[in-house]
């Protein structure tokens, strides 16, 4: 369940790149989706650790 948003937001992001800048975009929106999804993950652990 963690790892959920790294595979959604990697592949939003490609699809959203790809759909408005072509080529280059798709290689931004998978960039900037596989960061964002690792945040999320990051900070999903990051609370269950706290007990938050």
């Amino acid at each position: 369940m963690g790892c959920l948003p790294l595979l959604l937001l990697f592949l939003l992001g490609t699809f959203v790149g790809r759909i408005f800048w072509g080529d280059t975009g798709m290689l931004w929106g998978s960039g900037i989706g596989l960061l964002l999804g690792l945040l999320s993950t990051a900070v999903f652990v990051w609370l269950l650790r706290n007990g938050k």
